[in-house]
């Protein structure tokens, strides 16, 4: 039952993966391209190391490590695109 769930949470972050490349061929703005495109990414990956701690346990500590540098650096950077895409006034 666990594996299954693991492949399911894999399968689902690839999806997300996929998903937030789709807008990246529409004429939106720049800025709402990478917003789709970092969250979809982060969602993704974050489901793929949550199936990879389902199957390798004993991995633990370098898998939540990965999930909470995902979460930290994903928003980081999507605070510095938005504070770069204003010219560094505020908004």
């Amino acid at each position: 039952m666990i594996d299954i769930f693991s492949y399911f949470c894999i399968g689902l972050g690839l999806v997300f993966w996929f998903w937030g490349t789709w807008p990246l061929l529409g004429d939106r703005s720049v800025l709402f391209k990478l917003h789709s495109l970092s969250v979809a990414d982060t969602l993704g990956s974050m489901l793929m190391i949550v199936g990879l701690l389902l199957k390798i346990p004993r991995e633990w500590p370098l898998l939540v490590l990965a999930l909470i540098a995902l979460s930290i650096w994903n928003t980081v950077l999507g605070y510095v695109l938005a504070y770069c895409s204003t010219g560094g006034r505020d908004a």
